[in-house]
């Protein structure tokens, strides 16, 4: 039963025999044996979609660390990639799409999605790696909130000060809220379709959300999360599924993020575990929060910033150690192995 697993009766705020640990972009550049697939595939998205192949990614850095989890390797931007709007990934730059969508008429042409169609090859690839894993640890699902794939999908590419979505906002709301229920739509029953090919917990990333004023966050990204929340399988063949939201720059919206109904928070390094457990209490999990840079340090640096991570969150259950954002391209993963460690004997500091 994946409730035996330490990850999810940690986000299910159950006792554990030790604080367990993964991380964002745990399967990433910063390691050499990655590098080495994605050297002999064409681009990012033909390893994204070539299940064997993300499915050995997934599993790299477990064969490396004594993680607590496997993430499955894709990208947020899978689903506006199946709505067909020219997805490609520019070296030095990132995302760009050849057909973003600002109007009304745009909206109302994106495809309805089937995910076993469309995006099979996410759970082709969550199938194979829960084979391969033999459930020594449990698989997380992913998607991007609403709100920040619609970024990405108006503004065409990153962008710095997302003038062209908050133009919409303000100017066409009513066309934005569109756009918003359009992908609420497509991204619940695509976790749900990762749930059903074996993920045992799944996250919502709103890497953006953090860039709007508190009442347009609510309005425009929390309610579309929240809707996803009430909708997705929390139960599946006797597992709990517990659902993890992560906003980043967050500090704001934690008490709001909290009565979603979901069962853990991820959360950045600019939000300290104490102040998050006092504004939210025990309603959810805390996942996190290590700044990721601190694994540039040397070896005594990374095992004093874990410790102040800890002690910040203090006694109890419902803490998944984690960074507060992805591993960094250039991190050596020896530095990984050391922060590793220092969660892991954490109980000798206390």
């Amino acid at each position: 039963m994946s409730n035996e697993h330490r990850l999810i009766r940690a986000l299910l705020r159950q006792p554990v025999d030790r604080t367990p640990v993964w991380m964002m972009r745990q399967a990433g550049r910063y390691l050499p044996e990655y590098r080495a697939v994605r050297n002999q595939t064409k681009d990012f998205l033909t390893l994204c979609k070539t299940p064997e192949l993300a499915c050995q990614v997934t599993l790299q850095p477990l064969e490396r660390f004594p993680l607590d989890a496997a993430i499955i390797f894709s990208d947020i931007l899978t689903v506006p990639d199946a709505f067909g709007l020219g997805l490609e990934f520019v070296e030095g730059e990132g995302p760009r799409f050849r057909e973003p969508i600002r109007t009304a008429q745009e909206v109302a042409k994106l495809p309805i999605l089937d995910p076993e169609t469309e995006l099979r090859y996410v759970m082709d690839a969550i199938r194979m790696t829960k084979k391969e894993l033999h459930n020594k640890v449990p698989i997380i699902g992913f998607a991007g909130s609403p709100w920040t794939i619609a970024t990405y999908m108006v503004e065409g590419r990153s962008s710095k000060d997302f003038s062209k979505i908050k133009k919409l906002m303000y100017a066409e709301p009513s066309i934005l809220h569109q756009l918003l229920v359009q992908l609420s739509n497509t991204i619940i029953p695509y976790l749900n379709a990762q749930i059903k090919a074996g993920a045992d917990a799944v996250m919502i990333f709103d890497t953006w959300g953090g860039i709007l004023a508190p009442a347009q966050y609510l309005e425009f990204s929390l309610q579309y999360m929240e809707k996803i929340v009430k909708n997705v399988l929390r139960m599946d063949e006797g597992r709990k599924i517990p659902v993890i939201l992560f906003t980043k720059n967050s500090g704001l919206f934690l008490s709001d993020m909290a009565a979603t109904g979901c069962d853990a928070l991820g959360l950045d390094w600019t939000v300290p575990l104490d102040q998050a457990r006092h504004l939210v209490g025990s309603q959810v999990a805390l996942q996190g929060n290590l700044d990721p840079a601190v694994l540039y340090a040397d070896p005594e640096c990374i095992q004093r910033e874990v410790r102040k991570v800890m002690l910040q969150f203090g006694s109890g259950p419902g803490h998944v150690f984690n960074l507060g954002h992805g591993v960094q391209p250039e991190t050596d993963p020896e530095k990984v192995s050391i922060m590793i460690q220092a969660v892991q004997s954490y109980e000798r500091y206390i």
